[in-house]
């Protein structure tokens, strides 16, 4: 009798293992819309994407990409592909490159509250038009801060509908929350990816900066957690102008106002704590990640080392610090204003030399636009205009322009925009094309140069702020799909907004 009966429990087996199989699968799956013509310019789940140049982890090669319910299922090398290929729709994009969607993991979309600034709607936009297919959203400068359970589910709300890329959520670390754990706890467990703060004034009132002290604390809690910590590291300093030497509208001056010593003290501060994060520290498991570096002289050095004695810290540049130098910048044009300030390009060269080692980790977009007003275009004051590059559309065909003299690889390319990125962030579905990875992926014509001028279509809400406004660019974004979706196309957005919202 129980010999029976254990068989027929048994017979029931396999068909467990596959209702488990199918709930795990879904679980881990980007969840595609039942609707596609809303959500997808391609009324498609299953499909295949064929290029000559598909850019995996191991390799370019000639070939397809299988697509279904949202993630890659497979990828067939050229000579094989359309031997395998069925009843499913292809979409052959020829010389194009197929390679990972970005992930920009510091951009300001300003939502909620300061929606005139940028906003969820237009910023996404923008970020698919880009090939950007993921994006973490900084604690400011919305209104209110992220810095709470609370502020986090506005932020949440807010996204919810009006977004064509992925977007997550890093948390704000700010006195008042530094020193109680279960407030950190709350907005960590309410799905923060990490946590962000100022060693200087971030120009918010509700976003004080933070000491050594309180990034202690924040790296204590975050490593139970096993997430990041990213940090402006800037140290204000009493900078004296001398009489003659202080004219707003020359951009000289402004450089003067924030020198390299303002990164160098501000980092050898956070290595003080940083060194928690080593093996068998008291906050191993945390993670320090240096925003925007622009000095690439001492601060540089002093990563490089930290890294060495086994510190968690990786470091992120920019490509304004890239792109412009400070020779180049017109009196007046306060478009190019940003902190840590662009430098000399002999510090461009610099930068570009240790992106180019693997020194710098990777590439953020640090995309922080304002309304007009705020740049003071008609004064030309550096000094006193809000500071931030507008970029968020242009990272991608910037990066490539201006790193074809050093030498840029498309490898490379992924590396610092996606799989580096997706890395921090903690998205391992994320990242590269692979099967069982999330079908986020750009298309793109490396060869294609245009101008960004006033026939260029431009998806940021205040185009007229972006310093790369009236630069030729190469590297034209053809397509973006999102978790499947194909979300942007020759200029064309799907007409819904189907992103999903990325939370720990």
């Amino acid at each position: 009798m129980e010999s029976g009966t254990w068989r027929f429990l048994m017979s029931f087996l396999p068909l467990l293992i596959y209702l488990l199989y199918i709930i795990y699968s879904g679980y881990n799956s980007p969840q595609p819309t039942t609707t596609t013509s809303r959500c997808s310019l391609l009324p498609h789940h299953h499909y295949w994407i064929a290029s000559k140049r598909i850019v995996t982890p191991h390799e370019i090669f000639s070939g397809a990409v299988e697509i279904n319910g949202g993630s890659i299922i497979s990828l067939v090398k050229e000579k094989d592909w359309q031997e395998r290929v069925k009843n499913e729709p292809v979409i052959d994009y020829g010389e194009a490159v197929v390679m990972p969607g970005l992930i920009d993991v510091h951009a300001h979309l300003d939502d909620p509250g300061r929606e005139e600034w940028e906003g969820f709607p237009s910023g996404t936009r923008a970020a698919a038009a880009g090939g950007i297919t993921t994006l973490i959203d900084m604690p400011l400068n919305s209104d209110p801060s992220t810095v709470s359970e609370e502020t986090l589910q506005l932020k949440i709300k807010a996204a919810k509908g009006r977004i064509f890329v992925n977007v997550g959520f890093w948390g704000g670390l700010v006195p008042e929350n530094a020193f109680n754990a279960t407030i950190l706890q709350n907005l960590l467990n309410a799905g923060a990816l990490g946590l962000k703060s100022f060693m200087c004034p971030s120009g918010i009132n509700d976003f004080p900066m933070t000491d050594a002290s309180h990034i202690k604390e924040g790296l204590s809690v975050l490593a139970k957690y096993k997430r990041p910590l990213l940090v402006h590291a800037e140290k204000q300093q009493e900078v004296e102008l001398k009489d003659g030497d202080d004219d707003p509208r020359s951009y000289s001056t402004y450089l003067k106002t924030r020198p390299s010593s303002m990164e160098e003290t501000a980092i050898r501060e956070l290595l003080t704590v940083a060194k928690d994060t080593r093996t068998g520290g008291p906050a191993e498991g945390a993670h320090v990640h240096i925003v925007h570096l622009s000095d690439s002289r001492s601060s540089l050095e002093l990563i490089k080392e930290a890294k060495s004695n086994g510190d968690s810290v990786t470091v992120e540049t920019c490509p304004h610090y890239l792109a412009f130098s400070a020779e180049e910048i017109p009196d007046g044009d306060t478009r190019f204003k940003c902190a840590p300030p662009i430098r000399e390009a002999a510090n461009r060269q610099k930068l570009w030399e240790a992106l180019m080692d693997g020194d710098i980790d990777m590439l953020s977009s640090d995309h922080s636009p304002s309304e007009p007003e705020l740049k003071l275009f008609a004064e030309g004051d550096f000094l006193r205009a809000w500071g931030g590059i507008s970029s968020l559309q242009f990272v991608l065909p910037v990066t490539w322009s201006y790193g074809l003299k050093y030498g840029i690889t498309l490898e490379k390319l992924v590396s610092w925009w996606s799989e580096k990125p997706a890395k921090l962030a903690s998205q391992d579905l994320k990242g590269a094309i692979e099967i069982g990875k999330h079908a986020d992926i750009v298309v793109w014509e490396p060869e294609k140069e245009f101008d960004l001028d006033e026939n260029h279509t431009v998806h940021l809400k205040h185009p007229s702020i972006s310093a790369y406004m009236g630069s030729r660019l190469a590297g034209k974004v053809v397509a973006t799909f999102v978790n499947g979706n194909l979300v942007f196309e020759d200029g064309k957005h799907a007409p819904d907004a189907c992103g999903t919202t990325i939370l720990a």
